[in-house]
């Protein structure tokens, strides 16, 4: 129960406002809403509760929060910015939701869980000084975080600032240019629809410029939500990035037909040769990730003609429940069960569990992002059809039938899929050039050591095709 009584403290305030608030809900109210809902609860409210926020109110375009430590403050705001230019990276320019940011560090007077003051109104007035995107602070902040945070501000000078007697010294942070973000057509991605052999409707989407490249899909995708995400928007902005590149949501989840009766390895390859017929592809190369090199395996084989090189990493060519092994039966025969136990619910936490396993070096704000992810791509039962398909495929025999340039990279620790299993997958295949990365987590993050490794490695096979 709040207080009556009024009480004061020395506090960093944070105000933050969405830009165009107004142009964005005309266009399409329903639509902002749901990102803004989205953007809040898996990435915005999760960083401010990491740094030891406390949201004292929000409008419909924006939040007040308190914080008692400067340094949180701050770091906060450039984790959320960066978040959100990773989240909206996929759009055009007029329709990003993006943020300003102030923050002041001042007295504050609480009063029934509000807050008022100096402390806040500075916070305000720098909010709008900042460019979309970016961060003012006032210069009382700026010497509390000097040699504390590794950001650069600029100095705008005095600033006389509305309702503010006296001029404020402020200073502004830039986020940093997304890697392959140019803000032009080159990096917005086109979703399309193919309908299947058996009248299953497929999600795919087209994005960049150049020589065609195709992504087989993996346990689960979403075309929207992955190109936002800052689990896996970096490397498909890479392969983007020199290429007019395709992939696509499998049956079953994303934004591909969820009530499918046929789900099996065959389904999958016919979907992937749906797609790159509808995409008028004649022959590229094809990655695959996971259990899209199984995939990725058996289209080379039976579309010999269409395929030029595989990229495959943290894959395998036979899944832990297809080994007959009584204790990878039983593990997977478990994990079943917490998908259609758990999936679906608000609690997170079985969902974390599998997240854990996929990224165990990913910071709170990836980790938050691939729990929601999860729970949006699929349906508790067509997450666990989709678990126990990738589990039982086996390409075993066709691995050796490979005859075009192969590159198979995997991490050493890697806690889904063990380095033996992408050895082995590599030792199967004729010719095949092998690269081990270190690190613990599935899918690689943008701060990974191995990251430009792997992009290296990536780019220079690639070329080869190309030249």
């Amino acid at each position: 129960m709040a207080s009556d009584r009024s009480e004061r403290r020395l506090a960093a305030v944070l105000a933050a406002d969405m830009v165009g608030y107004s142009r964005l809900m005309e266009a399409d109210e329903a639509g902002t809403l749901e990102r803004q809902r989205d953007h809040r609860s898996a990435a915005i409210d999760p960083t401010i509760a990491t740094h030891g926020g406390r949201i004292v109110k929000t409008t419909g375009d924006g939040m007040l929060v308190e914080f008692a430590s400067v340094v949180d403050a701050v770091a906060c705001a450039a984790d959320i910015q960066r978040e959100m230019a990773t989240r909206e990276a996929g759009r055009s320019e007029d329709t990003r939701i993006r943020y300003r940011i102030g923050i002041n560090l001042g007295d504050i007077v609480i009063e029934d869980d509000d807050i008022f003051g100096d402390g806040v109104n500075v916070a305000a007035r720098l909010e709008a000084l900042a460019e979309p995107g970016g961060i003012c602070i006032s210069d009382v902040v700026r010497q509390s975080i000097d040699g504390r945070l590794d950001l650069a501000f600029e100095d705008l000078g005095q600033r006389d600032l509305k309702n503010i007697s006296r001029p404020v010294q402020a200073w502004q942070w830039r986020a940093a240019p997304l890697p392959g973000a140019s803000g032009d057509d080159h990096a917005q991605q086109d979703i399309r629809f193919c309908t299947s052999q058996d009248g299953t409707l497929i999600a795919y989407a087209v994005v960049g410029k150049g020589p065609p490249l195709v992504k087989a899909p993996n346990w689960l995708n979403h075309l929207e939500y992955d190109w936002e995400s800052p689990v896996w928007g970096h490397l498909l902005r890479e392969l983007a990035r020199d290429h007019s590149f395709i992939r696509f949501d499998q049956r079953a989840n994303g934004l591909s037909d969820w009530d499918v009766e046929t789900l099996d390895q065959n389904a999958m390859v016919e979907d992937l040769a749906c797609v790159v017929d509808a995409a008028g592809l004649e022959r590229f190369p094809l990655v695959g990730i996971s259990q899209g090199c199984a995939y990725s395996i058996a289209y080379a084989v039976q579309h010999r003609e269409r395929v030029s090189r595989l990229v495959l990493y943290g894959g395998f060519t036979l899944g832990t429940r297809a080994s007959g092994e009584a204790e990878d039966i039983a593990r997977e025969d478990m994990y079943l069960q917490m998908i259609r136990q758990g999936w679906g619910q608000d609690n997170p936490a079985f969902r974390q569990f599998f997240t854990t396993l996929f990224v165990p070096g990913a910071s709170r704000a990836q980790m938050d992002s691939f729990n929601h992810m999860q729970r949006v791509t699929a349906s508790p039962e067509n997450a666990a059809r989709l678990r126990h398909l990738s589990t039982s495929i086996d390409v075993g025999d066709l691995a050796g039938q490979i005859s075009v340039p192969t590159l198979v990279l995997h991490c050493r620790n890697d806690g889904i899929v063990s380095f033996e299993r992408g050895r082995r997958m590599a030792a199967a295949i004729p010719g095949a050039r092998f690269v081990a990365l270190e690190g613990d987590n599935h899918l690689l993050l943008e701060d990974d050591p191995a990251w430009p490794r792997f992009l290296d490695e990536v780019r220079r096979f690639l070329a080869e095709d190309e030249g």
